[in-house]
């Protein structure tokens, strides 16, 4: 069965020369070109649209990087294979090859592109974690999260978010405009992006960078008419909701405040 093939490139000529060589190779190395994307979104709704089993992607697009995209793709269980297109330098390329990665070096030449569709299409599950190990190297902390909304994989910057709270199995996101679901855990969130999220209770995440200050939220009365004792709650940015900060985080939060 003839691998099917994605272009990933931001860069026209680029994607017209990988067509080129595409053509002037399937006779010895027998694929199918399914289509190309100019960019990490674009790549995404693609690759639901038409199944490829193999990605050329590039590593230095603007916006969301190859090795992101790539990330983001090593977390599915379908994910297609991936051989890079890059024009990184010989120390970079030393980082693809201690992960027995493949890679193309722009130019791209027609024999090397053979032998790396001829790879990828028999290593793909391989191929997946090997990503993931390399996107953790050269990235340590991803800047997008990848979430379903209407049918389609969308990626939502990390700076966008203003928190992210655990509800039952799910953790929301929630941006100024939107609220997303995903599948992750809040605490393998605030290891991997502490820098940018800090606890404000057991159940809640806020950015820090959206934090405008802290207020008293309403005390309730109990039955015998005592009031509760004094609670606060973070105020954001851009957002009207407020958040409850427990007690242990109390004294993080303040900091952060003053």
């Amino acid at each position: 069965m003839k691998p099917r093939v994605l272009i990933v490139d931001d860069e026209a000529p680029a994607r017209s020369r990988l067509r080129t060589l595409l053509a002037d190779i399937e006779a010895d190395c027998p694929h199918q070109l399914v289509g190309e994307a100019s960019g990490a979104q674009q790549a995404l709704d693609a690759i639901d649209a038409l199944h490829p089993d193999l990605l050329l992607l590039d590593v230095q697009m603007p916006g969301v990087t190859g090795i992101d995209l790539a990330a983001q793709l090593a977390r599915r269980e379908d994910a297609p294979a991936v051989v890079f297109v890059t024009a990184y330098d010989e120390y970079a390329l030393k980082a693809f090859e201690v992960h027995a990665l493949d890679y193309l070096l722009k130019p791209v030449r027609a024999a090397r592109l053979a032998g790396a569709i001829t790879r990828a299409a028999t290593l793909r599950a391989q191929a997946r974690q090997r990503i993931a190990a390399l996107a953790a190297d050269l990235q340590p902390a991803r800047n997008h999260f990848s979430v379903q909304a209407r049918g389609r994989i969308v990626l939502v910057p990390v700076t966008d978010v203003l928190y992210c709270k655990a509800e039952l199995k799910y953790v929301t996101l929630r941006t100024r405009e939107h609220e997303y679901l995903v599948e992750e855990s809040l605490t393998s969130i605030e290891e991997e992006l502490g820098a940018h999220f800090v606890r404000v209770h057991r159940n809640a995440l806020v950015a820090r960078a959206a934090i405008s200050g802290v207020e008293r939220a309403a005390q309730a009365v109990d039955e015998t008419g005592e009031r509760a004792q004094e609670s606060w709650q973070v105020v954001l940015r851009g957002l009207d909701e407020r958040l409850p900060i427990s007690r242990r985080q109390w004294s993080v939060i303040r900091a952060l405040v003053r």
